[in-house]
């Protein structure tokens, strides 16, 4: 869940701001993450994702992997105001738990370093803020390791908004090394110091130069949604300071700009005056409950952004209060239906020396308990179901595992646990699949999946195996024949006895199965026939390739009966009979599922994505630009069920971890040849 370190001042006041850390993947948010905690006084000295001390990723599978799997928190102070900090993970493959908390924050800070391969991540990322309308610092990380000028790395980044980023600061040089910033809002010239606060310098010289052409590049953006400024820049009037600052303040929380700062977390530099902007332009509880149109006097509010289950602790619903004041013991309802009385008030951390009496305005904590709640929920004091507040899409999944336990007396052991996993991400799905007798495991991506199942043995203790998913594989006929069933069984007492004739001739693609029965003179009783077209399902299950029979017609015309020995079952036996002996007569042949892929890439991925799509026995129907989305494009492509397995691992290695796609089924192809045989002696083999 994270972990909620607080500075001695104690309880968050009514001012407590939320701001989530967002970025690509191994951009440094978690590493900001704690060189913030280490300014504010939080902890006493500054951990390190590589070396496993981090505050944030601190669970076994974050520490295992050493990157950022679940939504880390943390609570501290500054200069007297309170500020939660939400680090999310960068991998888009767990990208659910950044939108889960996107709605209710009041700031985001973009992580990001000048490498423009992160260019299609960090596109998608300032799109999801960009159409929620979350106001964004975009923080330029590891400048100290920088290998071009910060403006040609800007104008490297800009495509991917759809504002400007606006540069808030300009390195000063030490030879080829960055020795600190100058603050044009602030016209200042700081020095940094490794793990402490910068030291002002005076600007001179060529530093003086550059502060001055630089801070009227910032002014001119500014002016493009201030026309008094415009004035005093066509007039060559140098503006109030107050006012500089006051329209950065506006034009961030209206989503008109995307200030810019530099630093380098592993350093600690810049830390301080991102705190700063954050302190003086960001806004609070206020302005985002007023976005949510949750703004008011009424009963308390709040909104669940993460479920956990701990392993002792029970289920925490990690919320943040929009509205109001929440008591211990208090009962809430929530925009599902479901009411449940909050059972501790926690610190972030869930720990049990963290508990609180009471939650208000602003405050993130965890709510113990909470079990008819859910992620995405709304909660209120009140006595009505109250409004969602937000409505968060699930990605569709992509890649997907069968599961099975690896001792059967674990079957229902694994059900809850993926119950609990699923609870705890909406964008694991799991599904039976009745057809394969297997569950399913729907998820992200590899590593989503990977680490799904180290969560299952490590958290809940379920051993489980797992291996491709069974293909949707079918198989009809292309010949008619006539067929005899019979059932004769003598025993002791009432023996059985079934007697069918039956015709059996393909129907067109997509017809699926008619039974239809012409039988004359009561050949076959009218209560027997519903037995028959059982016994014809029944034997339809399993065709002679092994797999299910599809596009089939099956006429009942003639038969015979026994007055004492026949029934139901003696019927429904000679009609499976007849028809598994029909079949291998009418040219059966194999069937695969074919889908409809829609693959949305970086346009210079495109020629690589087709490739790939040309290798996995795609066919391509067309592509055109993503609509909204500058320099994307959309392909469009038929493929085999049996191709798009692990296609998104491929994808995702051809477009910098960014592309993604969607598919529904289309229709059922035939397949013929070496292909078939391989397809039907590997399904035999399994069998």
């Amino acid at each position: 869940m994270g972990q909620d370190v607080r500075s001695p001042s104690g309880h968050p006041g009514p001012g407590s701001r939320c701001i989530a850390l967002v970025g690509p993947f191994q951009s440094g948010k978690t590493t900001l993450l704690e060189a913030i905690l280490a300014r504010t006084g939080a902890i006493p000295r500054v951990g390190s994702v590589e070396g496993g001390t981090s505050v944030g990723d601190a669970g076994a599978e974050a520490r295992l992997h050493k990157m950022g799997v679940g939504l880390n928190a943390a609570t501290v102070t500054f200069m007297g105001d309170t500020y939660t900090f939400l680090d999310c993970p960068g991998s888009i493959e767990f990208a659910q738990d950044m939108r889960a908390v996107l709605p209710i924050v009041d700031a985001a800070v973009v992580v990001c370093e000048a490498d423009e391969r992160k260019l299609p991540q960090l596109q998608v990322i300032l799109r999801e803020l960009e159409d929620l309308r979350i106001p964004r610092f975009l923080f330029l990380n590891k400048i100290d390791k920088a290998t071009k000028r910060i403006r040609e790395a800007l104008a490297a980044l800009q495509p991917a908004s759809r504002v400007p980023l606006v540069l808030r600061q300009i390195p000063i040089w030490n030879g080829d090394l960055i020795a600190g910033f100058v603050d044009l809002a602030l016209e200042r010239g700081f020095v940094y110091r490794e793990h402490a606060a910068s030291e002002v310098v005076a600007l001179d010289g060529g530093n003086l130069d550059r502060e001055k052409e630089a801070r009227f590049t910032m002014l001119e953006y500014l002016a493009d949604h201030d026309d008094a400024l415009m004035e005093q820049l066509l007039d060559d009037i140098p503006p109030p300071r107050d006012a500089v600052f006051d329209d950065l303040a506006r034009e961030l929380r209206e989503g008109q700009i995307c200030p810019v700062l530099l630093g380098s977390a592993a350093r600690a530099n810049g830390v301080g005056r991102l705190l700063k902007a954050l302190r003086h332009e960001a806004p609070g509880i206020g302005e985002t409950a007023e976005r949510l149109a949750a703004k008011g006097d009424g009963a308390a509010l709040a909104y669940v952004v993460k479920t956990t289950h701990l392993q002792h602790g029970g289920k925490l619903s990690l919320a943040r209060m929009l509205r109001g004041r929440l008591d211990d013991g208090a009962m809430v309802q929530s925009s599902s239906g479901g009411a449940s009385r909050v059972s501790g008030i926690l610190a972030a951390n869930g720990a049990s020396d963290s508990k609180r009496p009471s939650a208000e305005a602003g405050d993130v904590v965890a709510l113990g308990k909470l079990d008819a709640i859910r992620t995405g929920d709304t909660l209120t004091t009140a006595k009505t179901t109250p409004t969602p507040l937000a409505q968060v899409t699930v990605a569709p999944p992509v890649l997907a595992i069968a599961l099975a336990a690896n001792d059967r007396k674990d079957d229902v052991k694994l059900g809850q646990a993926l119950q609990r996993l699923t609870e705890e991400d909406p964008s694991l799905v799991v599904q039976h699949n009745p057809a394969n007798h297997e569950m399913v495991l729907w998820g992200q991506g590899e590593m989503h999946l990977r680490v799904a199942m180290e969560r299952l043995q490590e958290r809940y203790g379920v051993n489980a195996r797992s291996h491709p998913p069974g293909i949707g594989y079918q198989e009809t006929i292309r010949k008619s024949a006539t067929q005899r069933g019979r059932h004769k069984k003598q025993s002791g007492g009432h023996g059985q006895y079934g007697d069918v004739v039956l015709d059996i001739k393909p129907l067109p693609r997509g017809e699926g199965f008619r039974f239809e029965e012409t039988v004359v003179g009561g050949a076959v009783p009218k209560n027997y026939i519903g037995a028959v077209e059982e016994g014809v399902k029944d034997a339809l299950l399993r065709g002679a390739l092994g797999f299910p029979v599809i596009d089939v017609q099956v006429t009942l015309t003639d038969g015979s009966y026994h007055s004492v020995d026949s029934s139901d079952q003696a019927f429904r036996t000679a009609a499976r009979i007849g028809v598994a002996d029909a079949l291998p007569q009418c040219a059966p042949v194999l069937l695969e599922p074919i889908h409809l892929v829609e693959i949305v890439c970086p346009s210079d991925a495109t020629a690589k994505v087709n490739a790939i799509l040309s290798g996995r026995r795609g066919q391509i129907l067309g592509f055109d630009t993503r609509e909204g989305w500058a320099g994307w494009d959309c392909v469009r492509a038929s493929m085999p069920e049996a191709e798009i397995g692990d296609l998104i691992v491929e994808l995702r290695s051809a477009t910098a971890g960014a592309g993604g796609f969607t598919r529904t089924f289309d229709h059922m192809a035939e397949v013929t040849g070496r292909a078939a045989d391989q397809i039907v002696a590997a399904h035999r083999a399994a069998a």
